[in-house]
């Protein structure tokens, strides 16, 4: 079973940038999709960017324009280039690896804190 490992998550000023990492143990080839949720105090899980195996990169409507995902699959890991960072990206970043067999399966990571200061 594929682990996925977060990091670069912090404390940054509003109009900041930061960059996540997500480590897989295995390969990403194999997954359908590969993407990125948050979650805010007292909300719901959300998705922020995925990029899937075939078509295009997805965004909120919320970080269009500041954060971009990209794939190294040399490195098997995913990024999240997050630029013109609010208060309102506050939140615990998650990655995510989905796959599809007879349904979808979904692998996460334990999460990275963000934390944007006004």
């Amino acid at each position: 079973q594929v682990q996925l490992v977060e990091s670069g998550g912090g404390l940054v000023q509003a109009g900041g940038s930061l960059r996540l990492s997500c480590a897989a143990s295995g390969s990403i080839f194999g997954f359908n999709v590969m993407g990125w949720y948050r979650q805010a105090p007292g909300k719901q899980r959300e998705l922020v960017a995925n990029v899937p195996r075939i078509g295009s990169r997805n965004y909120a409507d919320s970080v269009k324009g500041r954060f971009t995902i990209s794939v190294d699959n040399a490195k098997n890991t995913v990024y999240l280039q997050m630029n013109s960072l609010k208060p309102e990206d506050t939140g615990v970043y998650y990655c995510n690896a989905r796959r599809r067999s007879t349904s979808w399966v979904d692998y996460w990571g334990q999460g990275t804190q963000v934390t944007v200061s006004s």
